[in-house]
């Protein structure tokens, strides 16, 4: 935390008073880095602190919190120049750098490299003094020798131990879900969406402010939900929710180039774009980081982080990419394709997603490592 936290500070600072393109390049890729590690670091950090019955809310409102930076950041850029508003994006930076100093280390952090005797300090510290801690610090010391253990009977260290055959599920389930959301058509949407609503008759100021309300809104009811309703019914729901509003973006596609309800046509394509954002906002944006920071063990967390970012950032790439390409081939194809990628995500989630809401992370990797998944199917 640190690190990246230190990084973003240069390169806000580093684009603030750029005097050449080589700055502003040094500023955004400073950037990047950052949010490469801090968007698997924080979920990380965070459900391996949390207890269990707030793990997914915590988690929640950390993804909520940036989607709200975001756009708040969006709207000022409306009024504020941009070198001033790198400034404005250094502050809260600044601001977290003293707080640093008073957060505490992971207890299974704390654990994995043999310093015990420590974990159950952590605990209380993070629990309140009054809070039994002692069977949760037992059960973390306790799984962790033994992942230590497993470790040293199979003599597998290093990075690509991670593609071990007991690992391919759990791999699995989180590049699928870190990539679903990409492939599914978010950085058409969110890159393009201007386009999209001109093209269909849509004020792009009426458009924007519109779905940013509905993912926030999505958000916080996401936020609220994922520790009564379980992380995989959100992100059914979620998926079902983006694949139809892609159907209906591609929909109101084909009524405007047959010139047919045309005056109801505005009106879908602005629906189907807020259906898309808030399902997205509701499941699809913070539950895919969720998911993949409770179901790796500690010894393959680092990995499994560097797996996730890469497949994010070539997917988001991939997208980005040929969607303008997409669009000049077929508006209406384009959006299809992105609803059957949701739909194919609706299938696997169903199919091969557990629940982990209410379990500890002990408890979660035991279920992928030590026995067959339960419960890892509706139908």
């Amino acid at each position: 935390m640190w690190i990246t936290n230190i990084l973003v500070i240069i390169g806000w600072f580093a684009i603030a008073f750029a005097k050449g393109v080589w700055l502003l390049d040094i500023g955004r890729f400073l950037q990047g880095i950052s949010v490469g590690i801090s968007s698997y670091l924080g979920p990380v950090y965070i459900t391996e602190i949390a207890p269990r019955h707030l793990r997914g809310a915590a988690s929640s409102l950390s993804q909520l919190s940036v989607g709200v930076g975001i756009s708040v950041l969006y709207a000022l850029g409306t009024v504020i120049a941009w070198r001033d508003l790198a400034i404005l994006g250094a502050i809260p930076c600044l601001m977290i750098v003293p707080i640093l100093f008073f957060i505490p280390e992971s207890p299974r952090w704390l654990a994995k490299v043999g310093r015990e005797k420590e974990v159950e300090a952590v605990l209380i510290s993070l629990r309140g003094a009054k809070s039994d801690v002692s069977d949760e610090a037992k059960e973390i010391v306790e799984y962790t020798q033994h992942v230590k253990e497993q470790q040293d009977v199979n003599n597998a260290h290093g990075f690509f131990k991670l593609f071990q055959r007991k690992y391919a599920l759990s791999l699995t389930i989180g590049i699928v879900l870190i990539a679903l959301p990409q492939l599914g058509g978010l950085n058409g949407y969110t890159f393009y969406t201007d386009s999209i609503f001109t093209s269909t008759g849509v004020s792009s100021d009426v458009g924007f402010i519109s779905t940013s309300i509905i993912q926030m809104v999505g958000g916080i009811l996401g936020t609220v939900l994922v520790d009564v309703s379980g992380r995989r019914s959100l992100l059914l729901v979620s998926q079902a929710g983006m694949f139809l509003g892609c159907l209906a973006t591609a929909i109101s596609f084909v009524l405007q180039k047959n010139k047919c309800w045309e005056t109801g046509t505005p009106i879908l394509a602005l629906i189907s774009v807020m259906v898309y954002f808030a399902s997205y906002g509701l499941g699809m944006g913070p539950l895919p980081w969720i998911v993949a920071s409770e179901i790796y063990p500690v010894d393959v967390k680092g990995a499994a982080g560097t797996v996730c970012n890469l497949v994010t950032s070539i997917s988001s790439w991939i997208v980005t990419y040929f969607f303008s390409f997409l669009l000049q081939w077929s508006s209406t194809g384009t959006f299809i394709i992105f609803a059957t990628v949701m739909c194919l995500g609706f299938v696997f989630t169903a199919k091969l997603v557990p629940e982990t809401k209410g379990k500890s992370l002990e408890e979660i990797h035991s279920m992928f490592y030590d026995s067959p998944p339960e419960d890892s199917t509706i139908f």
